[in-house]
Parts: structure tokens; sequence; C-alpha cells
């Protein structure tokens, strides 16, 4: 394969990395700590909603809010990481790629 061929291949592999990441910014995911919080975050993780379950807010127990609501972030988090992996994975043929994923 020639020098012009394989930067043909790069700019090729550039442009579908981009549009895969453009198609990640309108995907969502929803993470969830049970019935109580949910947490819909798009596929650049950026959180896009949260809901609450009436019945978890109670000024008593904010320390079990707190952590219902961190266990549902990281579980969007993870599933906008593993859509991200799915996404880019046929392209990057499970290279990793530093800032990627």
């Amino acid at each position: 394969m020639n020098p012009r061929q394989l930067q043909q291949m790069a700019q090729q592999m550039q442009r579908q990395m981009a549009k895969i990441q453009e198609e990640l910014g309108n995907e969502m995911v929803e993470g969830s700590a049970g019935s109580y919080i949910s947490v819909t975050m798009n596929g650049h993780r950026e959180i896009q909603s949260i809901k609450l379950a009436p019945e978890v807010v109670d000024p008593e127990d904010i320390e079990t809010l707190q952590d219902l609501l961190v266990a549902a972030i990281q579980d969007a988090n993870k599933k906008a990481q593993e859509l991200a992996e799915k996404r880019m994975g046929p392209l990057t043929q499970g290279m990793k790629i530093p800032g990627m994923f």
C-alpha cells in the first residue's frame, strides 16, 4: 500500500469517526437506581435529564438520595460508554484510542 492510499484510508476513517461522534450526541441511554431515580444521558456522556420518584425525596434521609443519584449516574455513564464502544468498535477494530472511550 502506497503512502497516498494510506492517507486516503486515514481520511476516510476520520470522516467516519466524526460522523459516529455526531450521531452519539443524538443517541440516548438511561441509567437507573431501581425505580427511584433515572438519568438520561447522551452518547457524549452529557446528562440530559434526571427523574426522581416522589417517595425517594425525604428531607430526613438525604444520604440515601445522594447514593441513589450517584448510582444512577454511574449506570448511565457505563451504558453511554458501552454505546460508544459498540458504535466505534467496527471502525477501530478493538484499538484503544486515547480520548475516544
